[in-house]
């Protein structure tokens, strides 16, 4: 656990990042090793098929991600507050909602699954495929899920290291297990799907193993159970359901983006998800920034430091920026070597397709920089609204472009819609950042009057 009240603001939030970034490396390879592994093994259109259910998984999982999110930074406000009973009483109570709504959400998935391939008019020749992993992922989401909240609530606590020790682990037996029931099995798409849940597991079996062990404040005990309360849940749901629904909104956006794409064929497809892979790489800092904010917010939020807020903010967007700036050189210069990591063998028109996107993408990494930190400081003072808007702006500005895009200029239209939400949501967050600040700033002009 760490104390992310005390010392340099700065200091503080890089010690707290660097395990993430590194963490979030390991997940990026954790998710590229399905991609990478299918690419080079069962060829095109096992890939193309597999990048066909990345927005239904995120739009799923997704929520359930915001939501326990949402729960942990009710978790961070406590611990920042030093309110040791209230700590427990927030992580069983998020225990509890988490396993449950993971439990309905993977039901509807696992019901719905082709109905949502057809519905985005995935082509016929990759449906069969696309939903034989899609099946394995969401029979054994409920492990992921689980893995999402013990994670962010070990992170409420300062502790940014020891998920990332669960997430080497996990990516370690991910890879050994993708080639064994590909290779070995022959199980194809639905072996990656299985390969990754049972890491999964085993990543959940290593952080309640360390709460045992380690974390007294998140131990529980059978006379435990009666902290769960109407009120908690409640409290935690007026959190947790609107992060939850953002990231689900912006799914959607997600999803509009690949229906947009499986008109234009399986070599789009195949293109989109050689970029969006990219893209992931590029925002891997900005999101860990974006989550080391979130935390460090909540923590001064709780210890009423709001100086510290400000200055912990103001830095960051910084660093985002510089780190966004810096990627775009790098990918554009090195397009070609990043599209072949994932389907070296791929046709000059997938290669080019790529490369359109990476320019439109890339120039306007710097909005999405901005974006993210300004979300996480927002949802780390325990405000919902504001971010959950700007999730619906980036929603409307997606799909119009998408579709708009589509029509007119094809792969390069649909490809513009990422920026133009990225614009969208920055629309919305800036003007909120104003006005709560100068909310902070009237508590520090109240304690200095007292």
């Amino acid at each position: 656990m760490h104390d992310l009240t005390k010392g340099k603001p700065i200091k503080v939030i890089l010690l707290f990042t660097i395990p993430l970034v590194v963490g979030s490396i390991f997940q990026l390879f954790y998710n590229f090793a399905d991609s990478m592994i299918v690419g080079h093994t069962l060829g095109e259109q096992s890939f193309a098929a597999v990048g066909a259910t990345g927005s239904i998984v995120f739009f799923i999982l997704g929520f359930a991600q915001g939501l326990t999110g949402g729960f942990s930074v009710i978790l961070a406000q406590r611990y920042g507050a030093k309110d040791n009973t209230d700590i427990k009483r927030s992580f069983i109570t998020g225990l509890t909602l988490s396993l449950a709504i993971g439990l309905v959400l993977s039901l509807i998935a696992l019901t719905f699954l082709g109905n949502l391939l057809e519905l985005m008019q995935t082509p016929p020749e990759l449906i069969d495929q696309s939903k034989q992993f899609l099946t394995a992922i969401f029979g054994g989401s409920l492990a992921t899920i689980l893995y999402n909240y013990l994670s962010n609530s070990i992170r409420a606590l300062g502790d940014s290291r020891t998920p990332l020790y669960a997430l080497i682990v996990a990516v370690i037996l991910n890879v050994i297990l993708d080639f064994v029931f590909i290779l070995n099995f022959k199980l194809g798409v639905f072996g990656a799907g299985v390969a990754t849940i049972i890491a999964q597991v085993l990543s959940v079996l290593f952080l309640i193993w360390h709460i045992k062990k380690k974390v007294p404040l998140l131990q529980l005990s059978k006379n435990d159970w009666h902290l769960v309360t109407k009120e908690e849940c409640q409290k935690h749901l007026q959190l947790g359901l609107p992060m939850g629904f953002q990231a689900s909104i912006i799914a959607i956006g997600t999803m509009t983006l690949q229906y947009a794409l499986n008109q234009l064929g399986t070599e789009a497809i195949a293109a989109q998800a050689i970029a969006s892979r990219t893209d992931q790489l590029a925002m891997l800092p900005m999101i860990n920034l974006g989550q080391a904010i979130s935390t460090f917010t909540a923590q001064n939020y709780g210890a009423k430091a709001y100086r510290r807020i400000f200055d912990g903010v103001k830095k960051t967007v910084a660093l985002s920026v510089i780190w966004s700036l810096l990627f775009v050189v790098i990918l554009l210069l090195g397009n070609r070597f990043f599209s072949s990591l994932f389907l070296p063998n791929g046709s000059e028109s997938i290669y080019q397709m790529a490369f359109s996107y990476y320019v439109i993408n890339g120039v306007c990494y710097w909005i999405l920089a901005i974006l993210f930190v300004l979300r996480g400081f927002i949802q780390g003072l325990g405000k919902s609204f504001a971010p959950t808007l700007a999730g619906i702006m980036e929603l409307i500005m997606r799909v119009v472009v998408a579709l708009i895009g589509l029509h007119y200029f094809g792969f390069t239209g649909v490809a513009a819609a990422n920026p133009a939400a990225w614009i969208g949501s920055v629309a919305i967050l800036i003007p909120t950042t104003y006005i709560v600040t100068k909310q902070l700033k009237g508590f520090i002009a109240n304690e200095k009057k007292s």
